[in-house]
């Protein structure tokens, strides 16, 4: 309903396009593109699993995981640990190595630093929250 009481369409005032806001500052914010790239990296960290799938192979130093090492403790079966796995290649936080039947996962050196560098003000001094 409009303000008479009557349904109808709503009529928008224009606002003067005087010299009001002007954002200054903003330089080495993310143009459109790397927000969307961004975006989908961010998406695939978006998942508790997944999040728990990187700080299961973090945790083994260096070495190598396959999927039956992650099964147990994610408490997942291997089919789901798969799809969480190659979600993690795909975003290029993981390496696979494929050996005979079995793929091999390792974290991608510097994988997390790139996230941590496109997003200012995060993993520096500045507190969260």
């Amino acid at each position: 309903m409009n303000t008479s009481g009557t349904p109808g369409s709503l009529t928008l005032a224009v606002l003067d396009d005087g010299p009001g806001c002007a954002p200054t500052g903003l330089d080495g914010a993310l143009d459109a593109d790397r927000a969307g790239e961004l975006a989908r990296t961010l998406k695939a960290l978006a998942d508790p699993a997944r999040l728990r799938v990187l700080s299961l192979v973090a945790a083994g130093a260096g070495r190598e995981v396959c999927v039956c090492d992650l099964t147990e403790p994610l408490g997942l079966s291997q089919p789901t640990v798969s799809h969480h796995l190659k979600v993690l290649v795909d975003a290029g936080f993981l390496a696979r190595d494929k050996r005979g039947v079995w793929a091999y996962y390792s974290l991608v050196p510097g994988a997390m630093d790139a996230v941590v560098v496109a997003l200012p003000g995060v993993g520096g001094s500045e507190p969260v929250g």
